[in-house]
């Protein structure tokens, strides 16, 4: 017989099967009135698993286009589960009560497995694999023998189908069953050992799984470690070397501090009593961080990651922003010898640190006039190819990134040999696909449109070709969209290359936004603007109302928020929150609810700015309308903050600043931008860009700002967003 005939003969017979059981055939009389219903109850769950592929055929189809699976899922559902109904009815050896357990046990499994299916936590296909461990179990516990080789040679799932059946729970193996799962739990989910062994603290296998946790997951063992519950007491008991060391650190208060130094105190090289001494002194701390950082550099050129290296680099930039940054931003407006006094004690590979990992806080000027410069004062013989080997190429793309942005890129270059700039500027974009981010490649479009140099960016220009070729060569998609999307931007910087960006990468026009696509369908253009409580948002947000009191605009004020609104032409108005106290959440209230009356009017923001120093980005960010359109932001905020605005508004111009905004910049552009939208003109970026530049012509802040088309990272995550849509 064919597979088709044969799998024709189980159809019919499966229909056959489902015919009889929603008939009203009598159930047979041998079956006894006190097991008929345990019966029913079993015909039940088998229509129901037959449902599960979302059909009522009479067919179980879980496996797509595998007629043959399909037919032995189809086959286990009906005729194999009636053959287990029947051998259990008719065995003579079972009295009436073990007939009634193992019907039960198999309703229980049945009914279990519907269930998790249904929850997702096992899949279809798996019901044969349950029905035949409910047979080999059932015939170890007719035998009174313990259940534990069918739940060790099955998956979790379906042993926990099984310890749920009423029909296994006398069984002599059913704690060391549980006890199985827990370890089968930790098996497959081993990110999740600590939780699920926080609630199976006295499970036999606790020890050797904490172990394999302090390999994974030092700083949750370390939290754990650091409670009073009785998995932190197991912990602090362990006799391995390493989780020692972890229980040691979660006893002492500032156990956190000696946390980023785990790997040299468990592999010997260093000791608490070295960090102990330079634990008070914060200066000598971050120098011993920095160290340590530069010390696991080294270890992962030769492929040796150290543990918590992430927990370093976080500890080493919090240090870098806290104890050097803050200060030196803070005394910007005093004479440099003052300013700078705090990092003349720092090495440059010090003050390296403080640049790259201070990308997001640290001032231009702190860093033109204060790191930078003395990076090079401090060495002996000034050269940017030693100072990278001195660092071992840690956080390099990174520190090329802000040379670009800060203008310093060609005086890095020309502090080595010609040969060496060209090989690191050739590293800088390699590679730019094989991270687990975008943020090298976005960081690679920043940077490309803040070099002038036309030597420099066709070398970029060139290594970036080769490697587009090499990705189409080996047929490496995600290489292939990386640089062909570079490959494009970079290209259509040059006017001569004509080649339009919205139209060759498939994305909303970047040069300019038409006022069109401003407007909503009442033909309003919507306006939110984002203030904060603190003494310079009070300031600002006056002088943004002095700013529109003229016979252009009528402002209309509530208790919470003021709307400034078009007289003529264009309808636009701008919806701004009061900075209300910050101190009592006020001016969060107010945000809250303004955005409640505009969304309950209907009125969606095509505009939204965010008026405020950086560290309130993320709360303006977690406010954003997804209708926004154009986006300014009041400082930078890096990758992370343009990614974010992306994922929520995947279109938006954005215009940014490399620091935070400036008050005399940001009111005269944020004019600039509403009269033109009020006057129903498009918004010609490189026009109005070229009016702005000549308007701050003698305020050097100017240069810190980024138009949305050379936004090159935020038009990149774009492009690459769109590509992976289209796929």
């Amino acid at each position: 017989m064919n597979m088709t005939k044969l799998y024709l003969l189980i159809v019919l017979l499966a229909l056959a099967h489902v015919a009889d059981a929603q008939g009203d055939t009598p159930i047979s009389p041998q079956i006894p009135l006190m097991r008929q219903k345990f019966h029913e109850d079993i015909d039940k769950q088998q229509k129901e698993i037959l449902k599960l592929d979302g059909k009522d055929d009479g067919q179980f189809t879980p496996a797509a286009n595998n007629n043959e699976l399909n037919m032995q899922a189809t086959y286990a559902v009906i005729n194999k589960t009636d053959a287990l109904q029947n051998m259990i009815e008719q065995d003579s050896l079972l009295d009436g009560n073990n007939k009634i357990k193992y019907l039960r046990g198999l309703n229980d499994v049945l009914y279990g497995f519907l269930n998790d299916v249904r929850y997702k936590k096992i899949k279809p296909i798996a019901f044969t694999d349950v029905l035949s461990a409910y047979e080999d179990a059932m015939q170890l516990e007719r035998e009174e023998k313990s259940i534990i080789p069918v739940v060790a040679a099955n998956s979790l799932e379906t042993g926990e189908i099984l310890l749920r059946s009423y029909a296994f729970q006398q069984n002599a193996g059913m704690a060391d069953a549980k006890e199985l799962l827990i370890l089968k739990d930790c098996q497959k989910n081993p990110s999740k050992i600590l939780p699920i062994l926080n609630n199976h603290p006295n499970s036999p296998y606790a020890d050797s799984l904490i172990i394999l946790a302090s390999r994974r997951s030092q700083e949750e063992l370390y939290n754990f470690a650091a409670s009073t519950g009785k998995l932190g007491v197991r912990i602090q008991k362990s006799e391995d070397p390493l989780v020692k060391i972890i229980a040691r650190m979660a006893r002492i208060k500032t156990g956190r501090q000696y946390f980023p130094f785990l790997d040299d105190l468990y592999k010997g090289k260093r000791t608490f009593e070295e960090i102990d001494a330079v634990m008070n002194d914060s200066v000598k701390y971050y120098k011993l961080l920095v160290q340590t950082e530069i010390a696991y550099a080294d270890r992962l050129i030769k492929r040796d990651t150290p543990l918590v290296m992430n927990t370093l680099t976080a500890r080493l930039q919090q240090k870098a922003r806290d104890v050097f940054i803050n200060e030196i931003n803070g005394l910007h407006e005093l004479p440099d010898a003052v300013r700078f006094k705090k990092i003349e004690v720092l090495t440059p590979e010090e003050l390296y640190y403080l640049a790259v990992l201070g990308e997001e806080e640290i001032y231009t000027s702190s860093y033109t006039h204060g790191v930078y410069p003395f990076i090079f004062k401090k060495m002996r013989v000034p050269r940017g190819d030693s100072l990278l080997l001195s660092v071992r190429f840690d956080h390099f793309k990174k520190w090329i990134k802000m040379a670009a942005n800060y203008n310093t890129l060609d005086h890095f270059l020309k502090t080595m040999e010609k040969e060496n700039a060209e090989m690191l500027m050739k590293a800088f974009v390699k590679g730019l696909d094989r991270t687990n981010s975008l943020e090298d490649a976005v960081d690679v479009a920043n940077s490309y449109a803040s070099i002038t140099d036309k030597n420099i960016q066709n070398l970029i220009l060139d290594q970036i070709q080769y490697n587009l070729a090499e990705s189409k060569r080996i047929k490496n998609v995600r290489g292939e969209r990386v640089y062909s999307i570079l490959n494009t931007l970079f290209l259509s910087m040059d006017s001569v290359n004509h080649i339009d960006v919205s139209t060759t990468l498939g994305i909303p026009p970047v040069y300019f936004m038409p006022n069109s696509l401003l407007r909503d369908t009442a033909g309003r253009i919507i306006v939110q603007q984002f203030f904060y409580g603190d003494k310079d948002g009070q300031t600002v947000f006056n002088a943004f109302v002095r700013g529109f009191s003229n016979g252009n605009w009528k402002i209309t004020s509530t208790n919470q928020w003021v709307a400034v609104s078009s007289v003529k032409g264009v309808p636009v108005t701008i919806y701004a929150n009061k900075p209300l106290d910050e101190e009592k959440g006020l001016d969060a209230e107010a945000q809250a609810a303004l955005s409640k009356f505009l969304d309950e009017k209907d009125l969606h923001p095509s505009v939204v700015i965010h008026r405020g120093h950086s560290y309130y980005l993320n709360s303006t960010i977690a406010q954003l309308a997804p209708s926004a359109k154009i986006i300014l932001l009041g400082s930078c905020g890096g990758y992370q903050s343009l990614s974010r605005v992306l994922g929520i508004c995947p279109y938006a111009q954005i215009i940014s600043s490399k620091q935070t905004g400036s008050g005399l910049i940001n009111a005269p552009m944020i004019t600039a931008l509403m009269e033109t939208a009020r006057q129903g003109k498009d918004l010609n970026w490189p026009g109005l860009w070229g009016n702005l530049s000549k308007m701050f012509a003698n305020n050097e802040m100017f240069a810190d700002y980024v138009p949305p088309y050379k936004n090159l990272g935020a038009v990149f995550i774009m492009a690459y967003t769109k590509m992976e849509e289209n796929d």
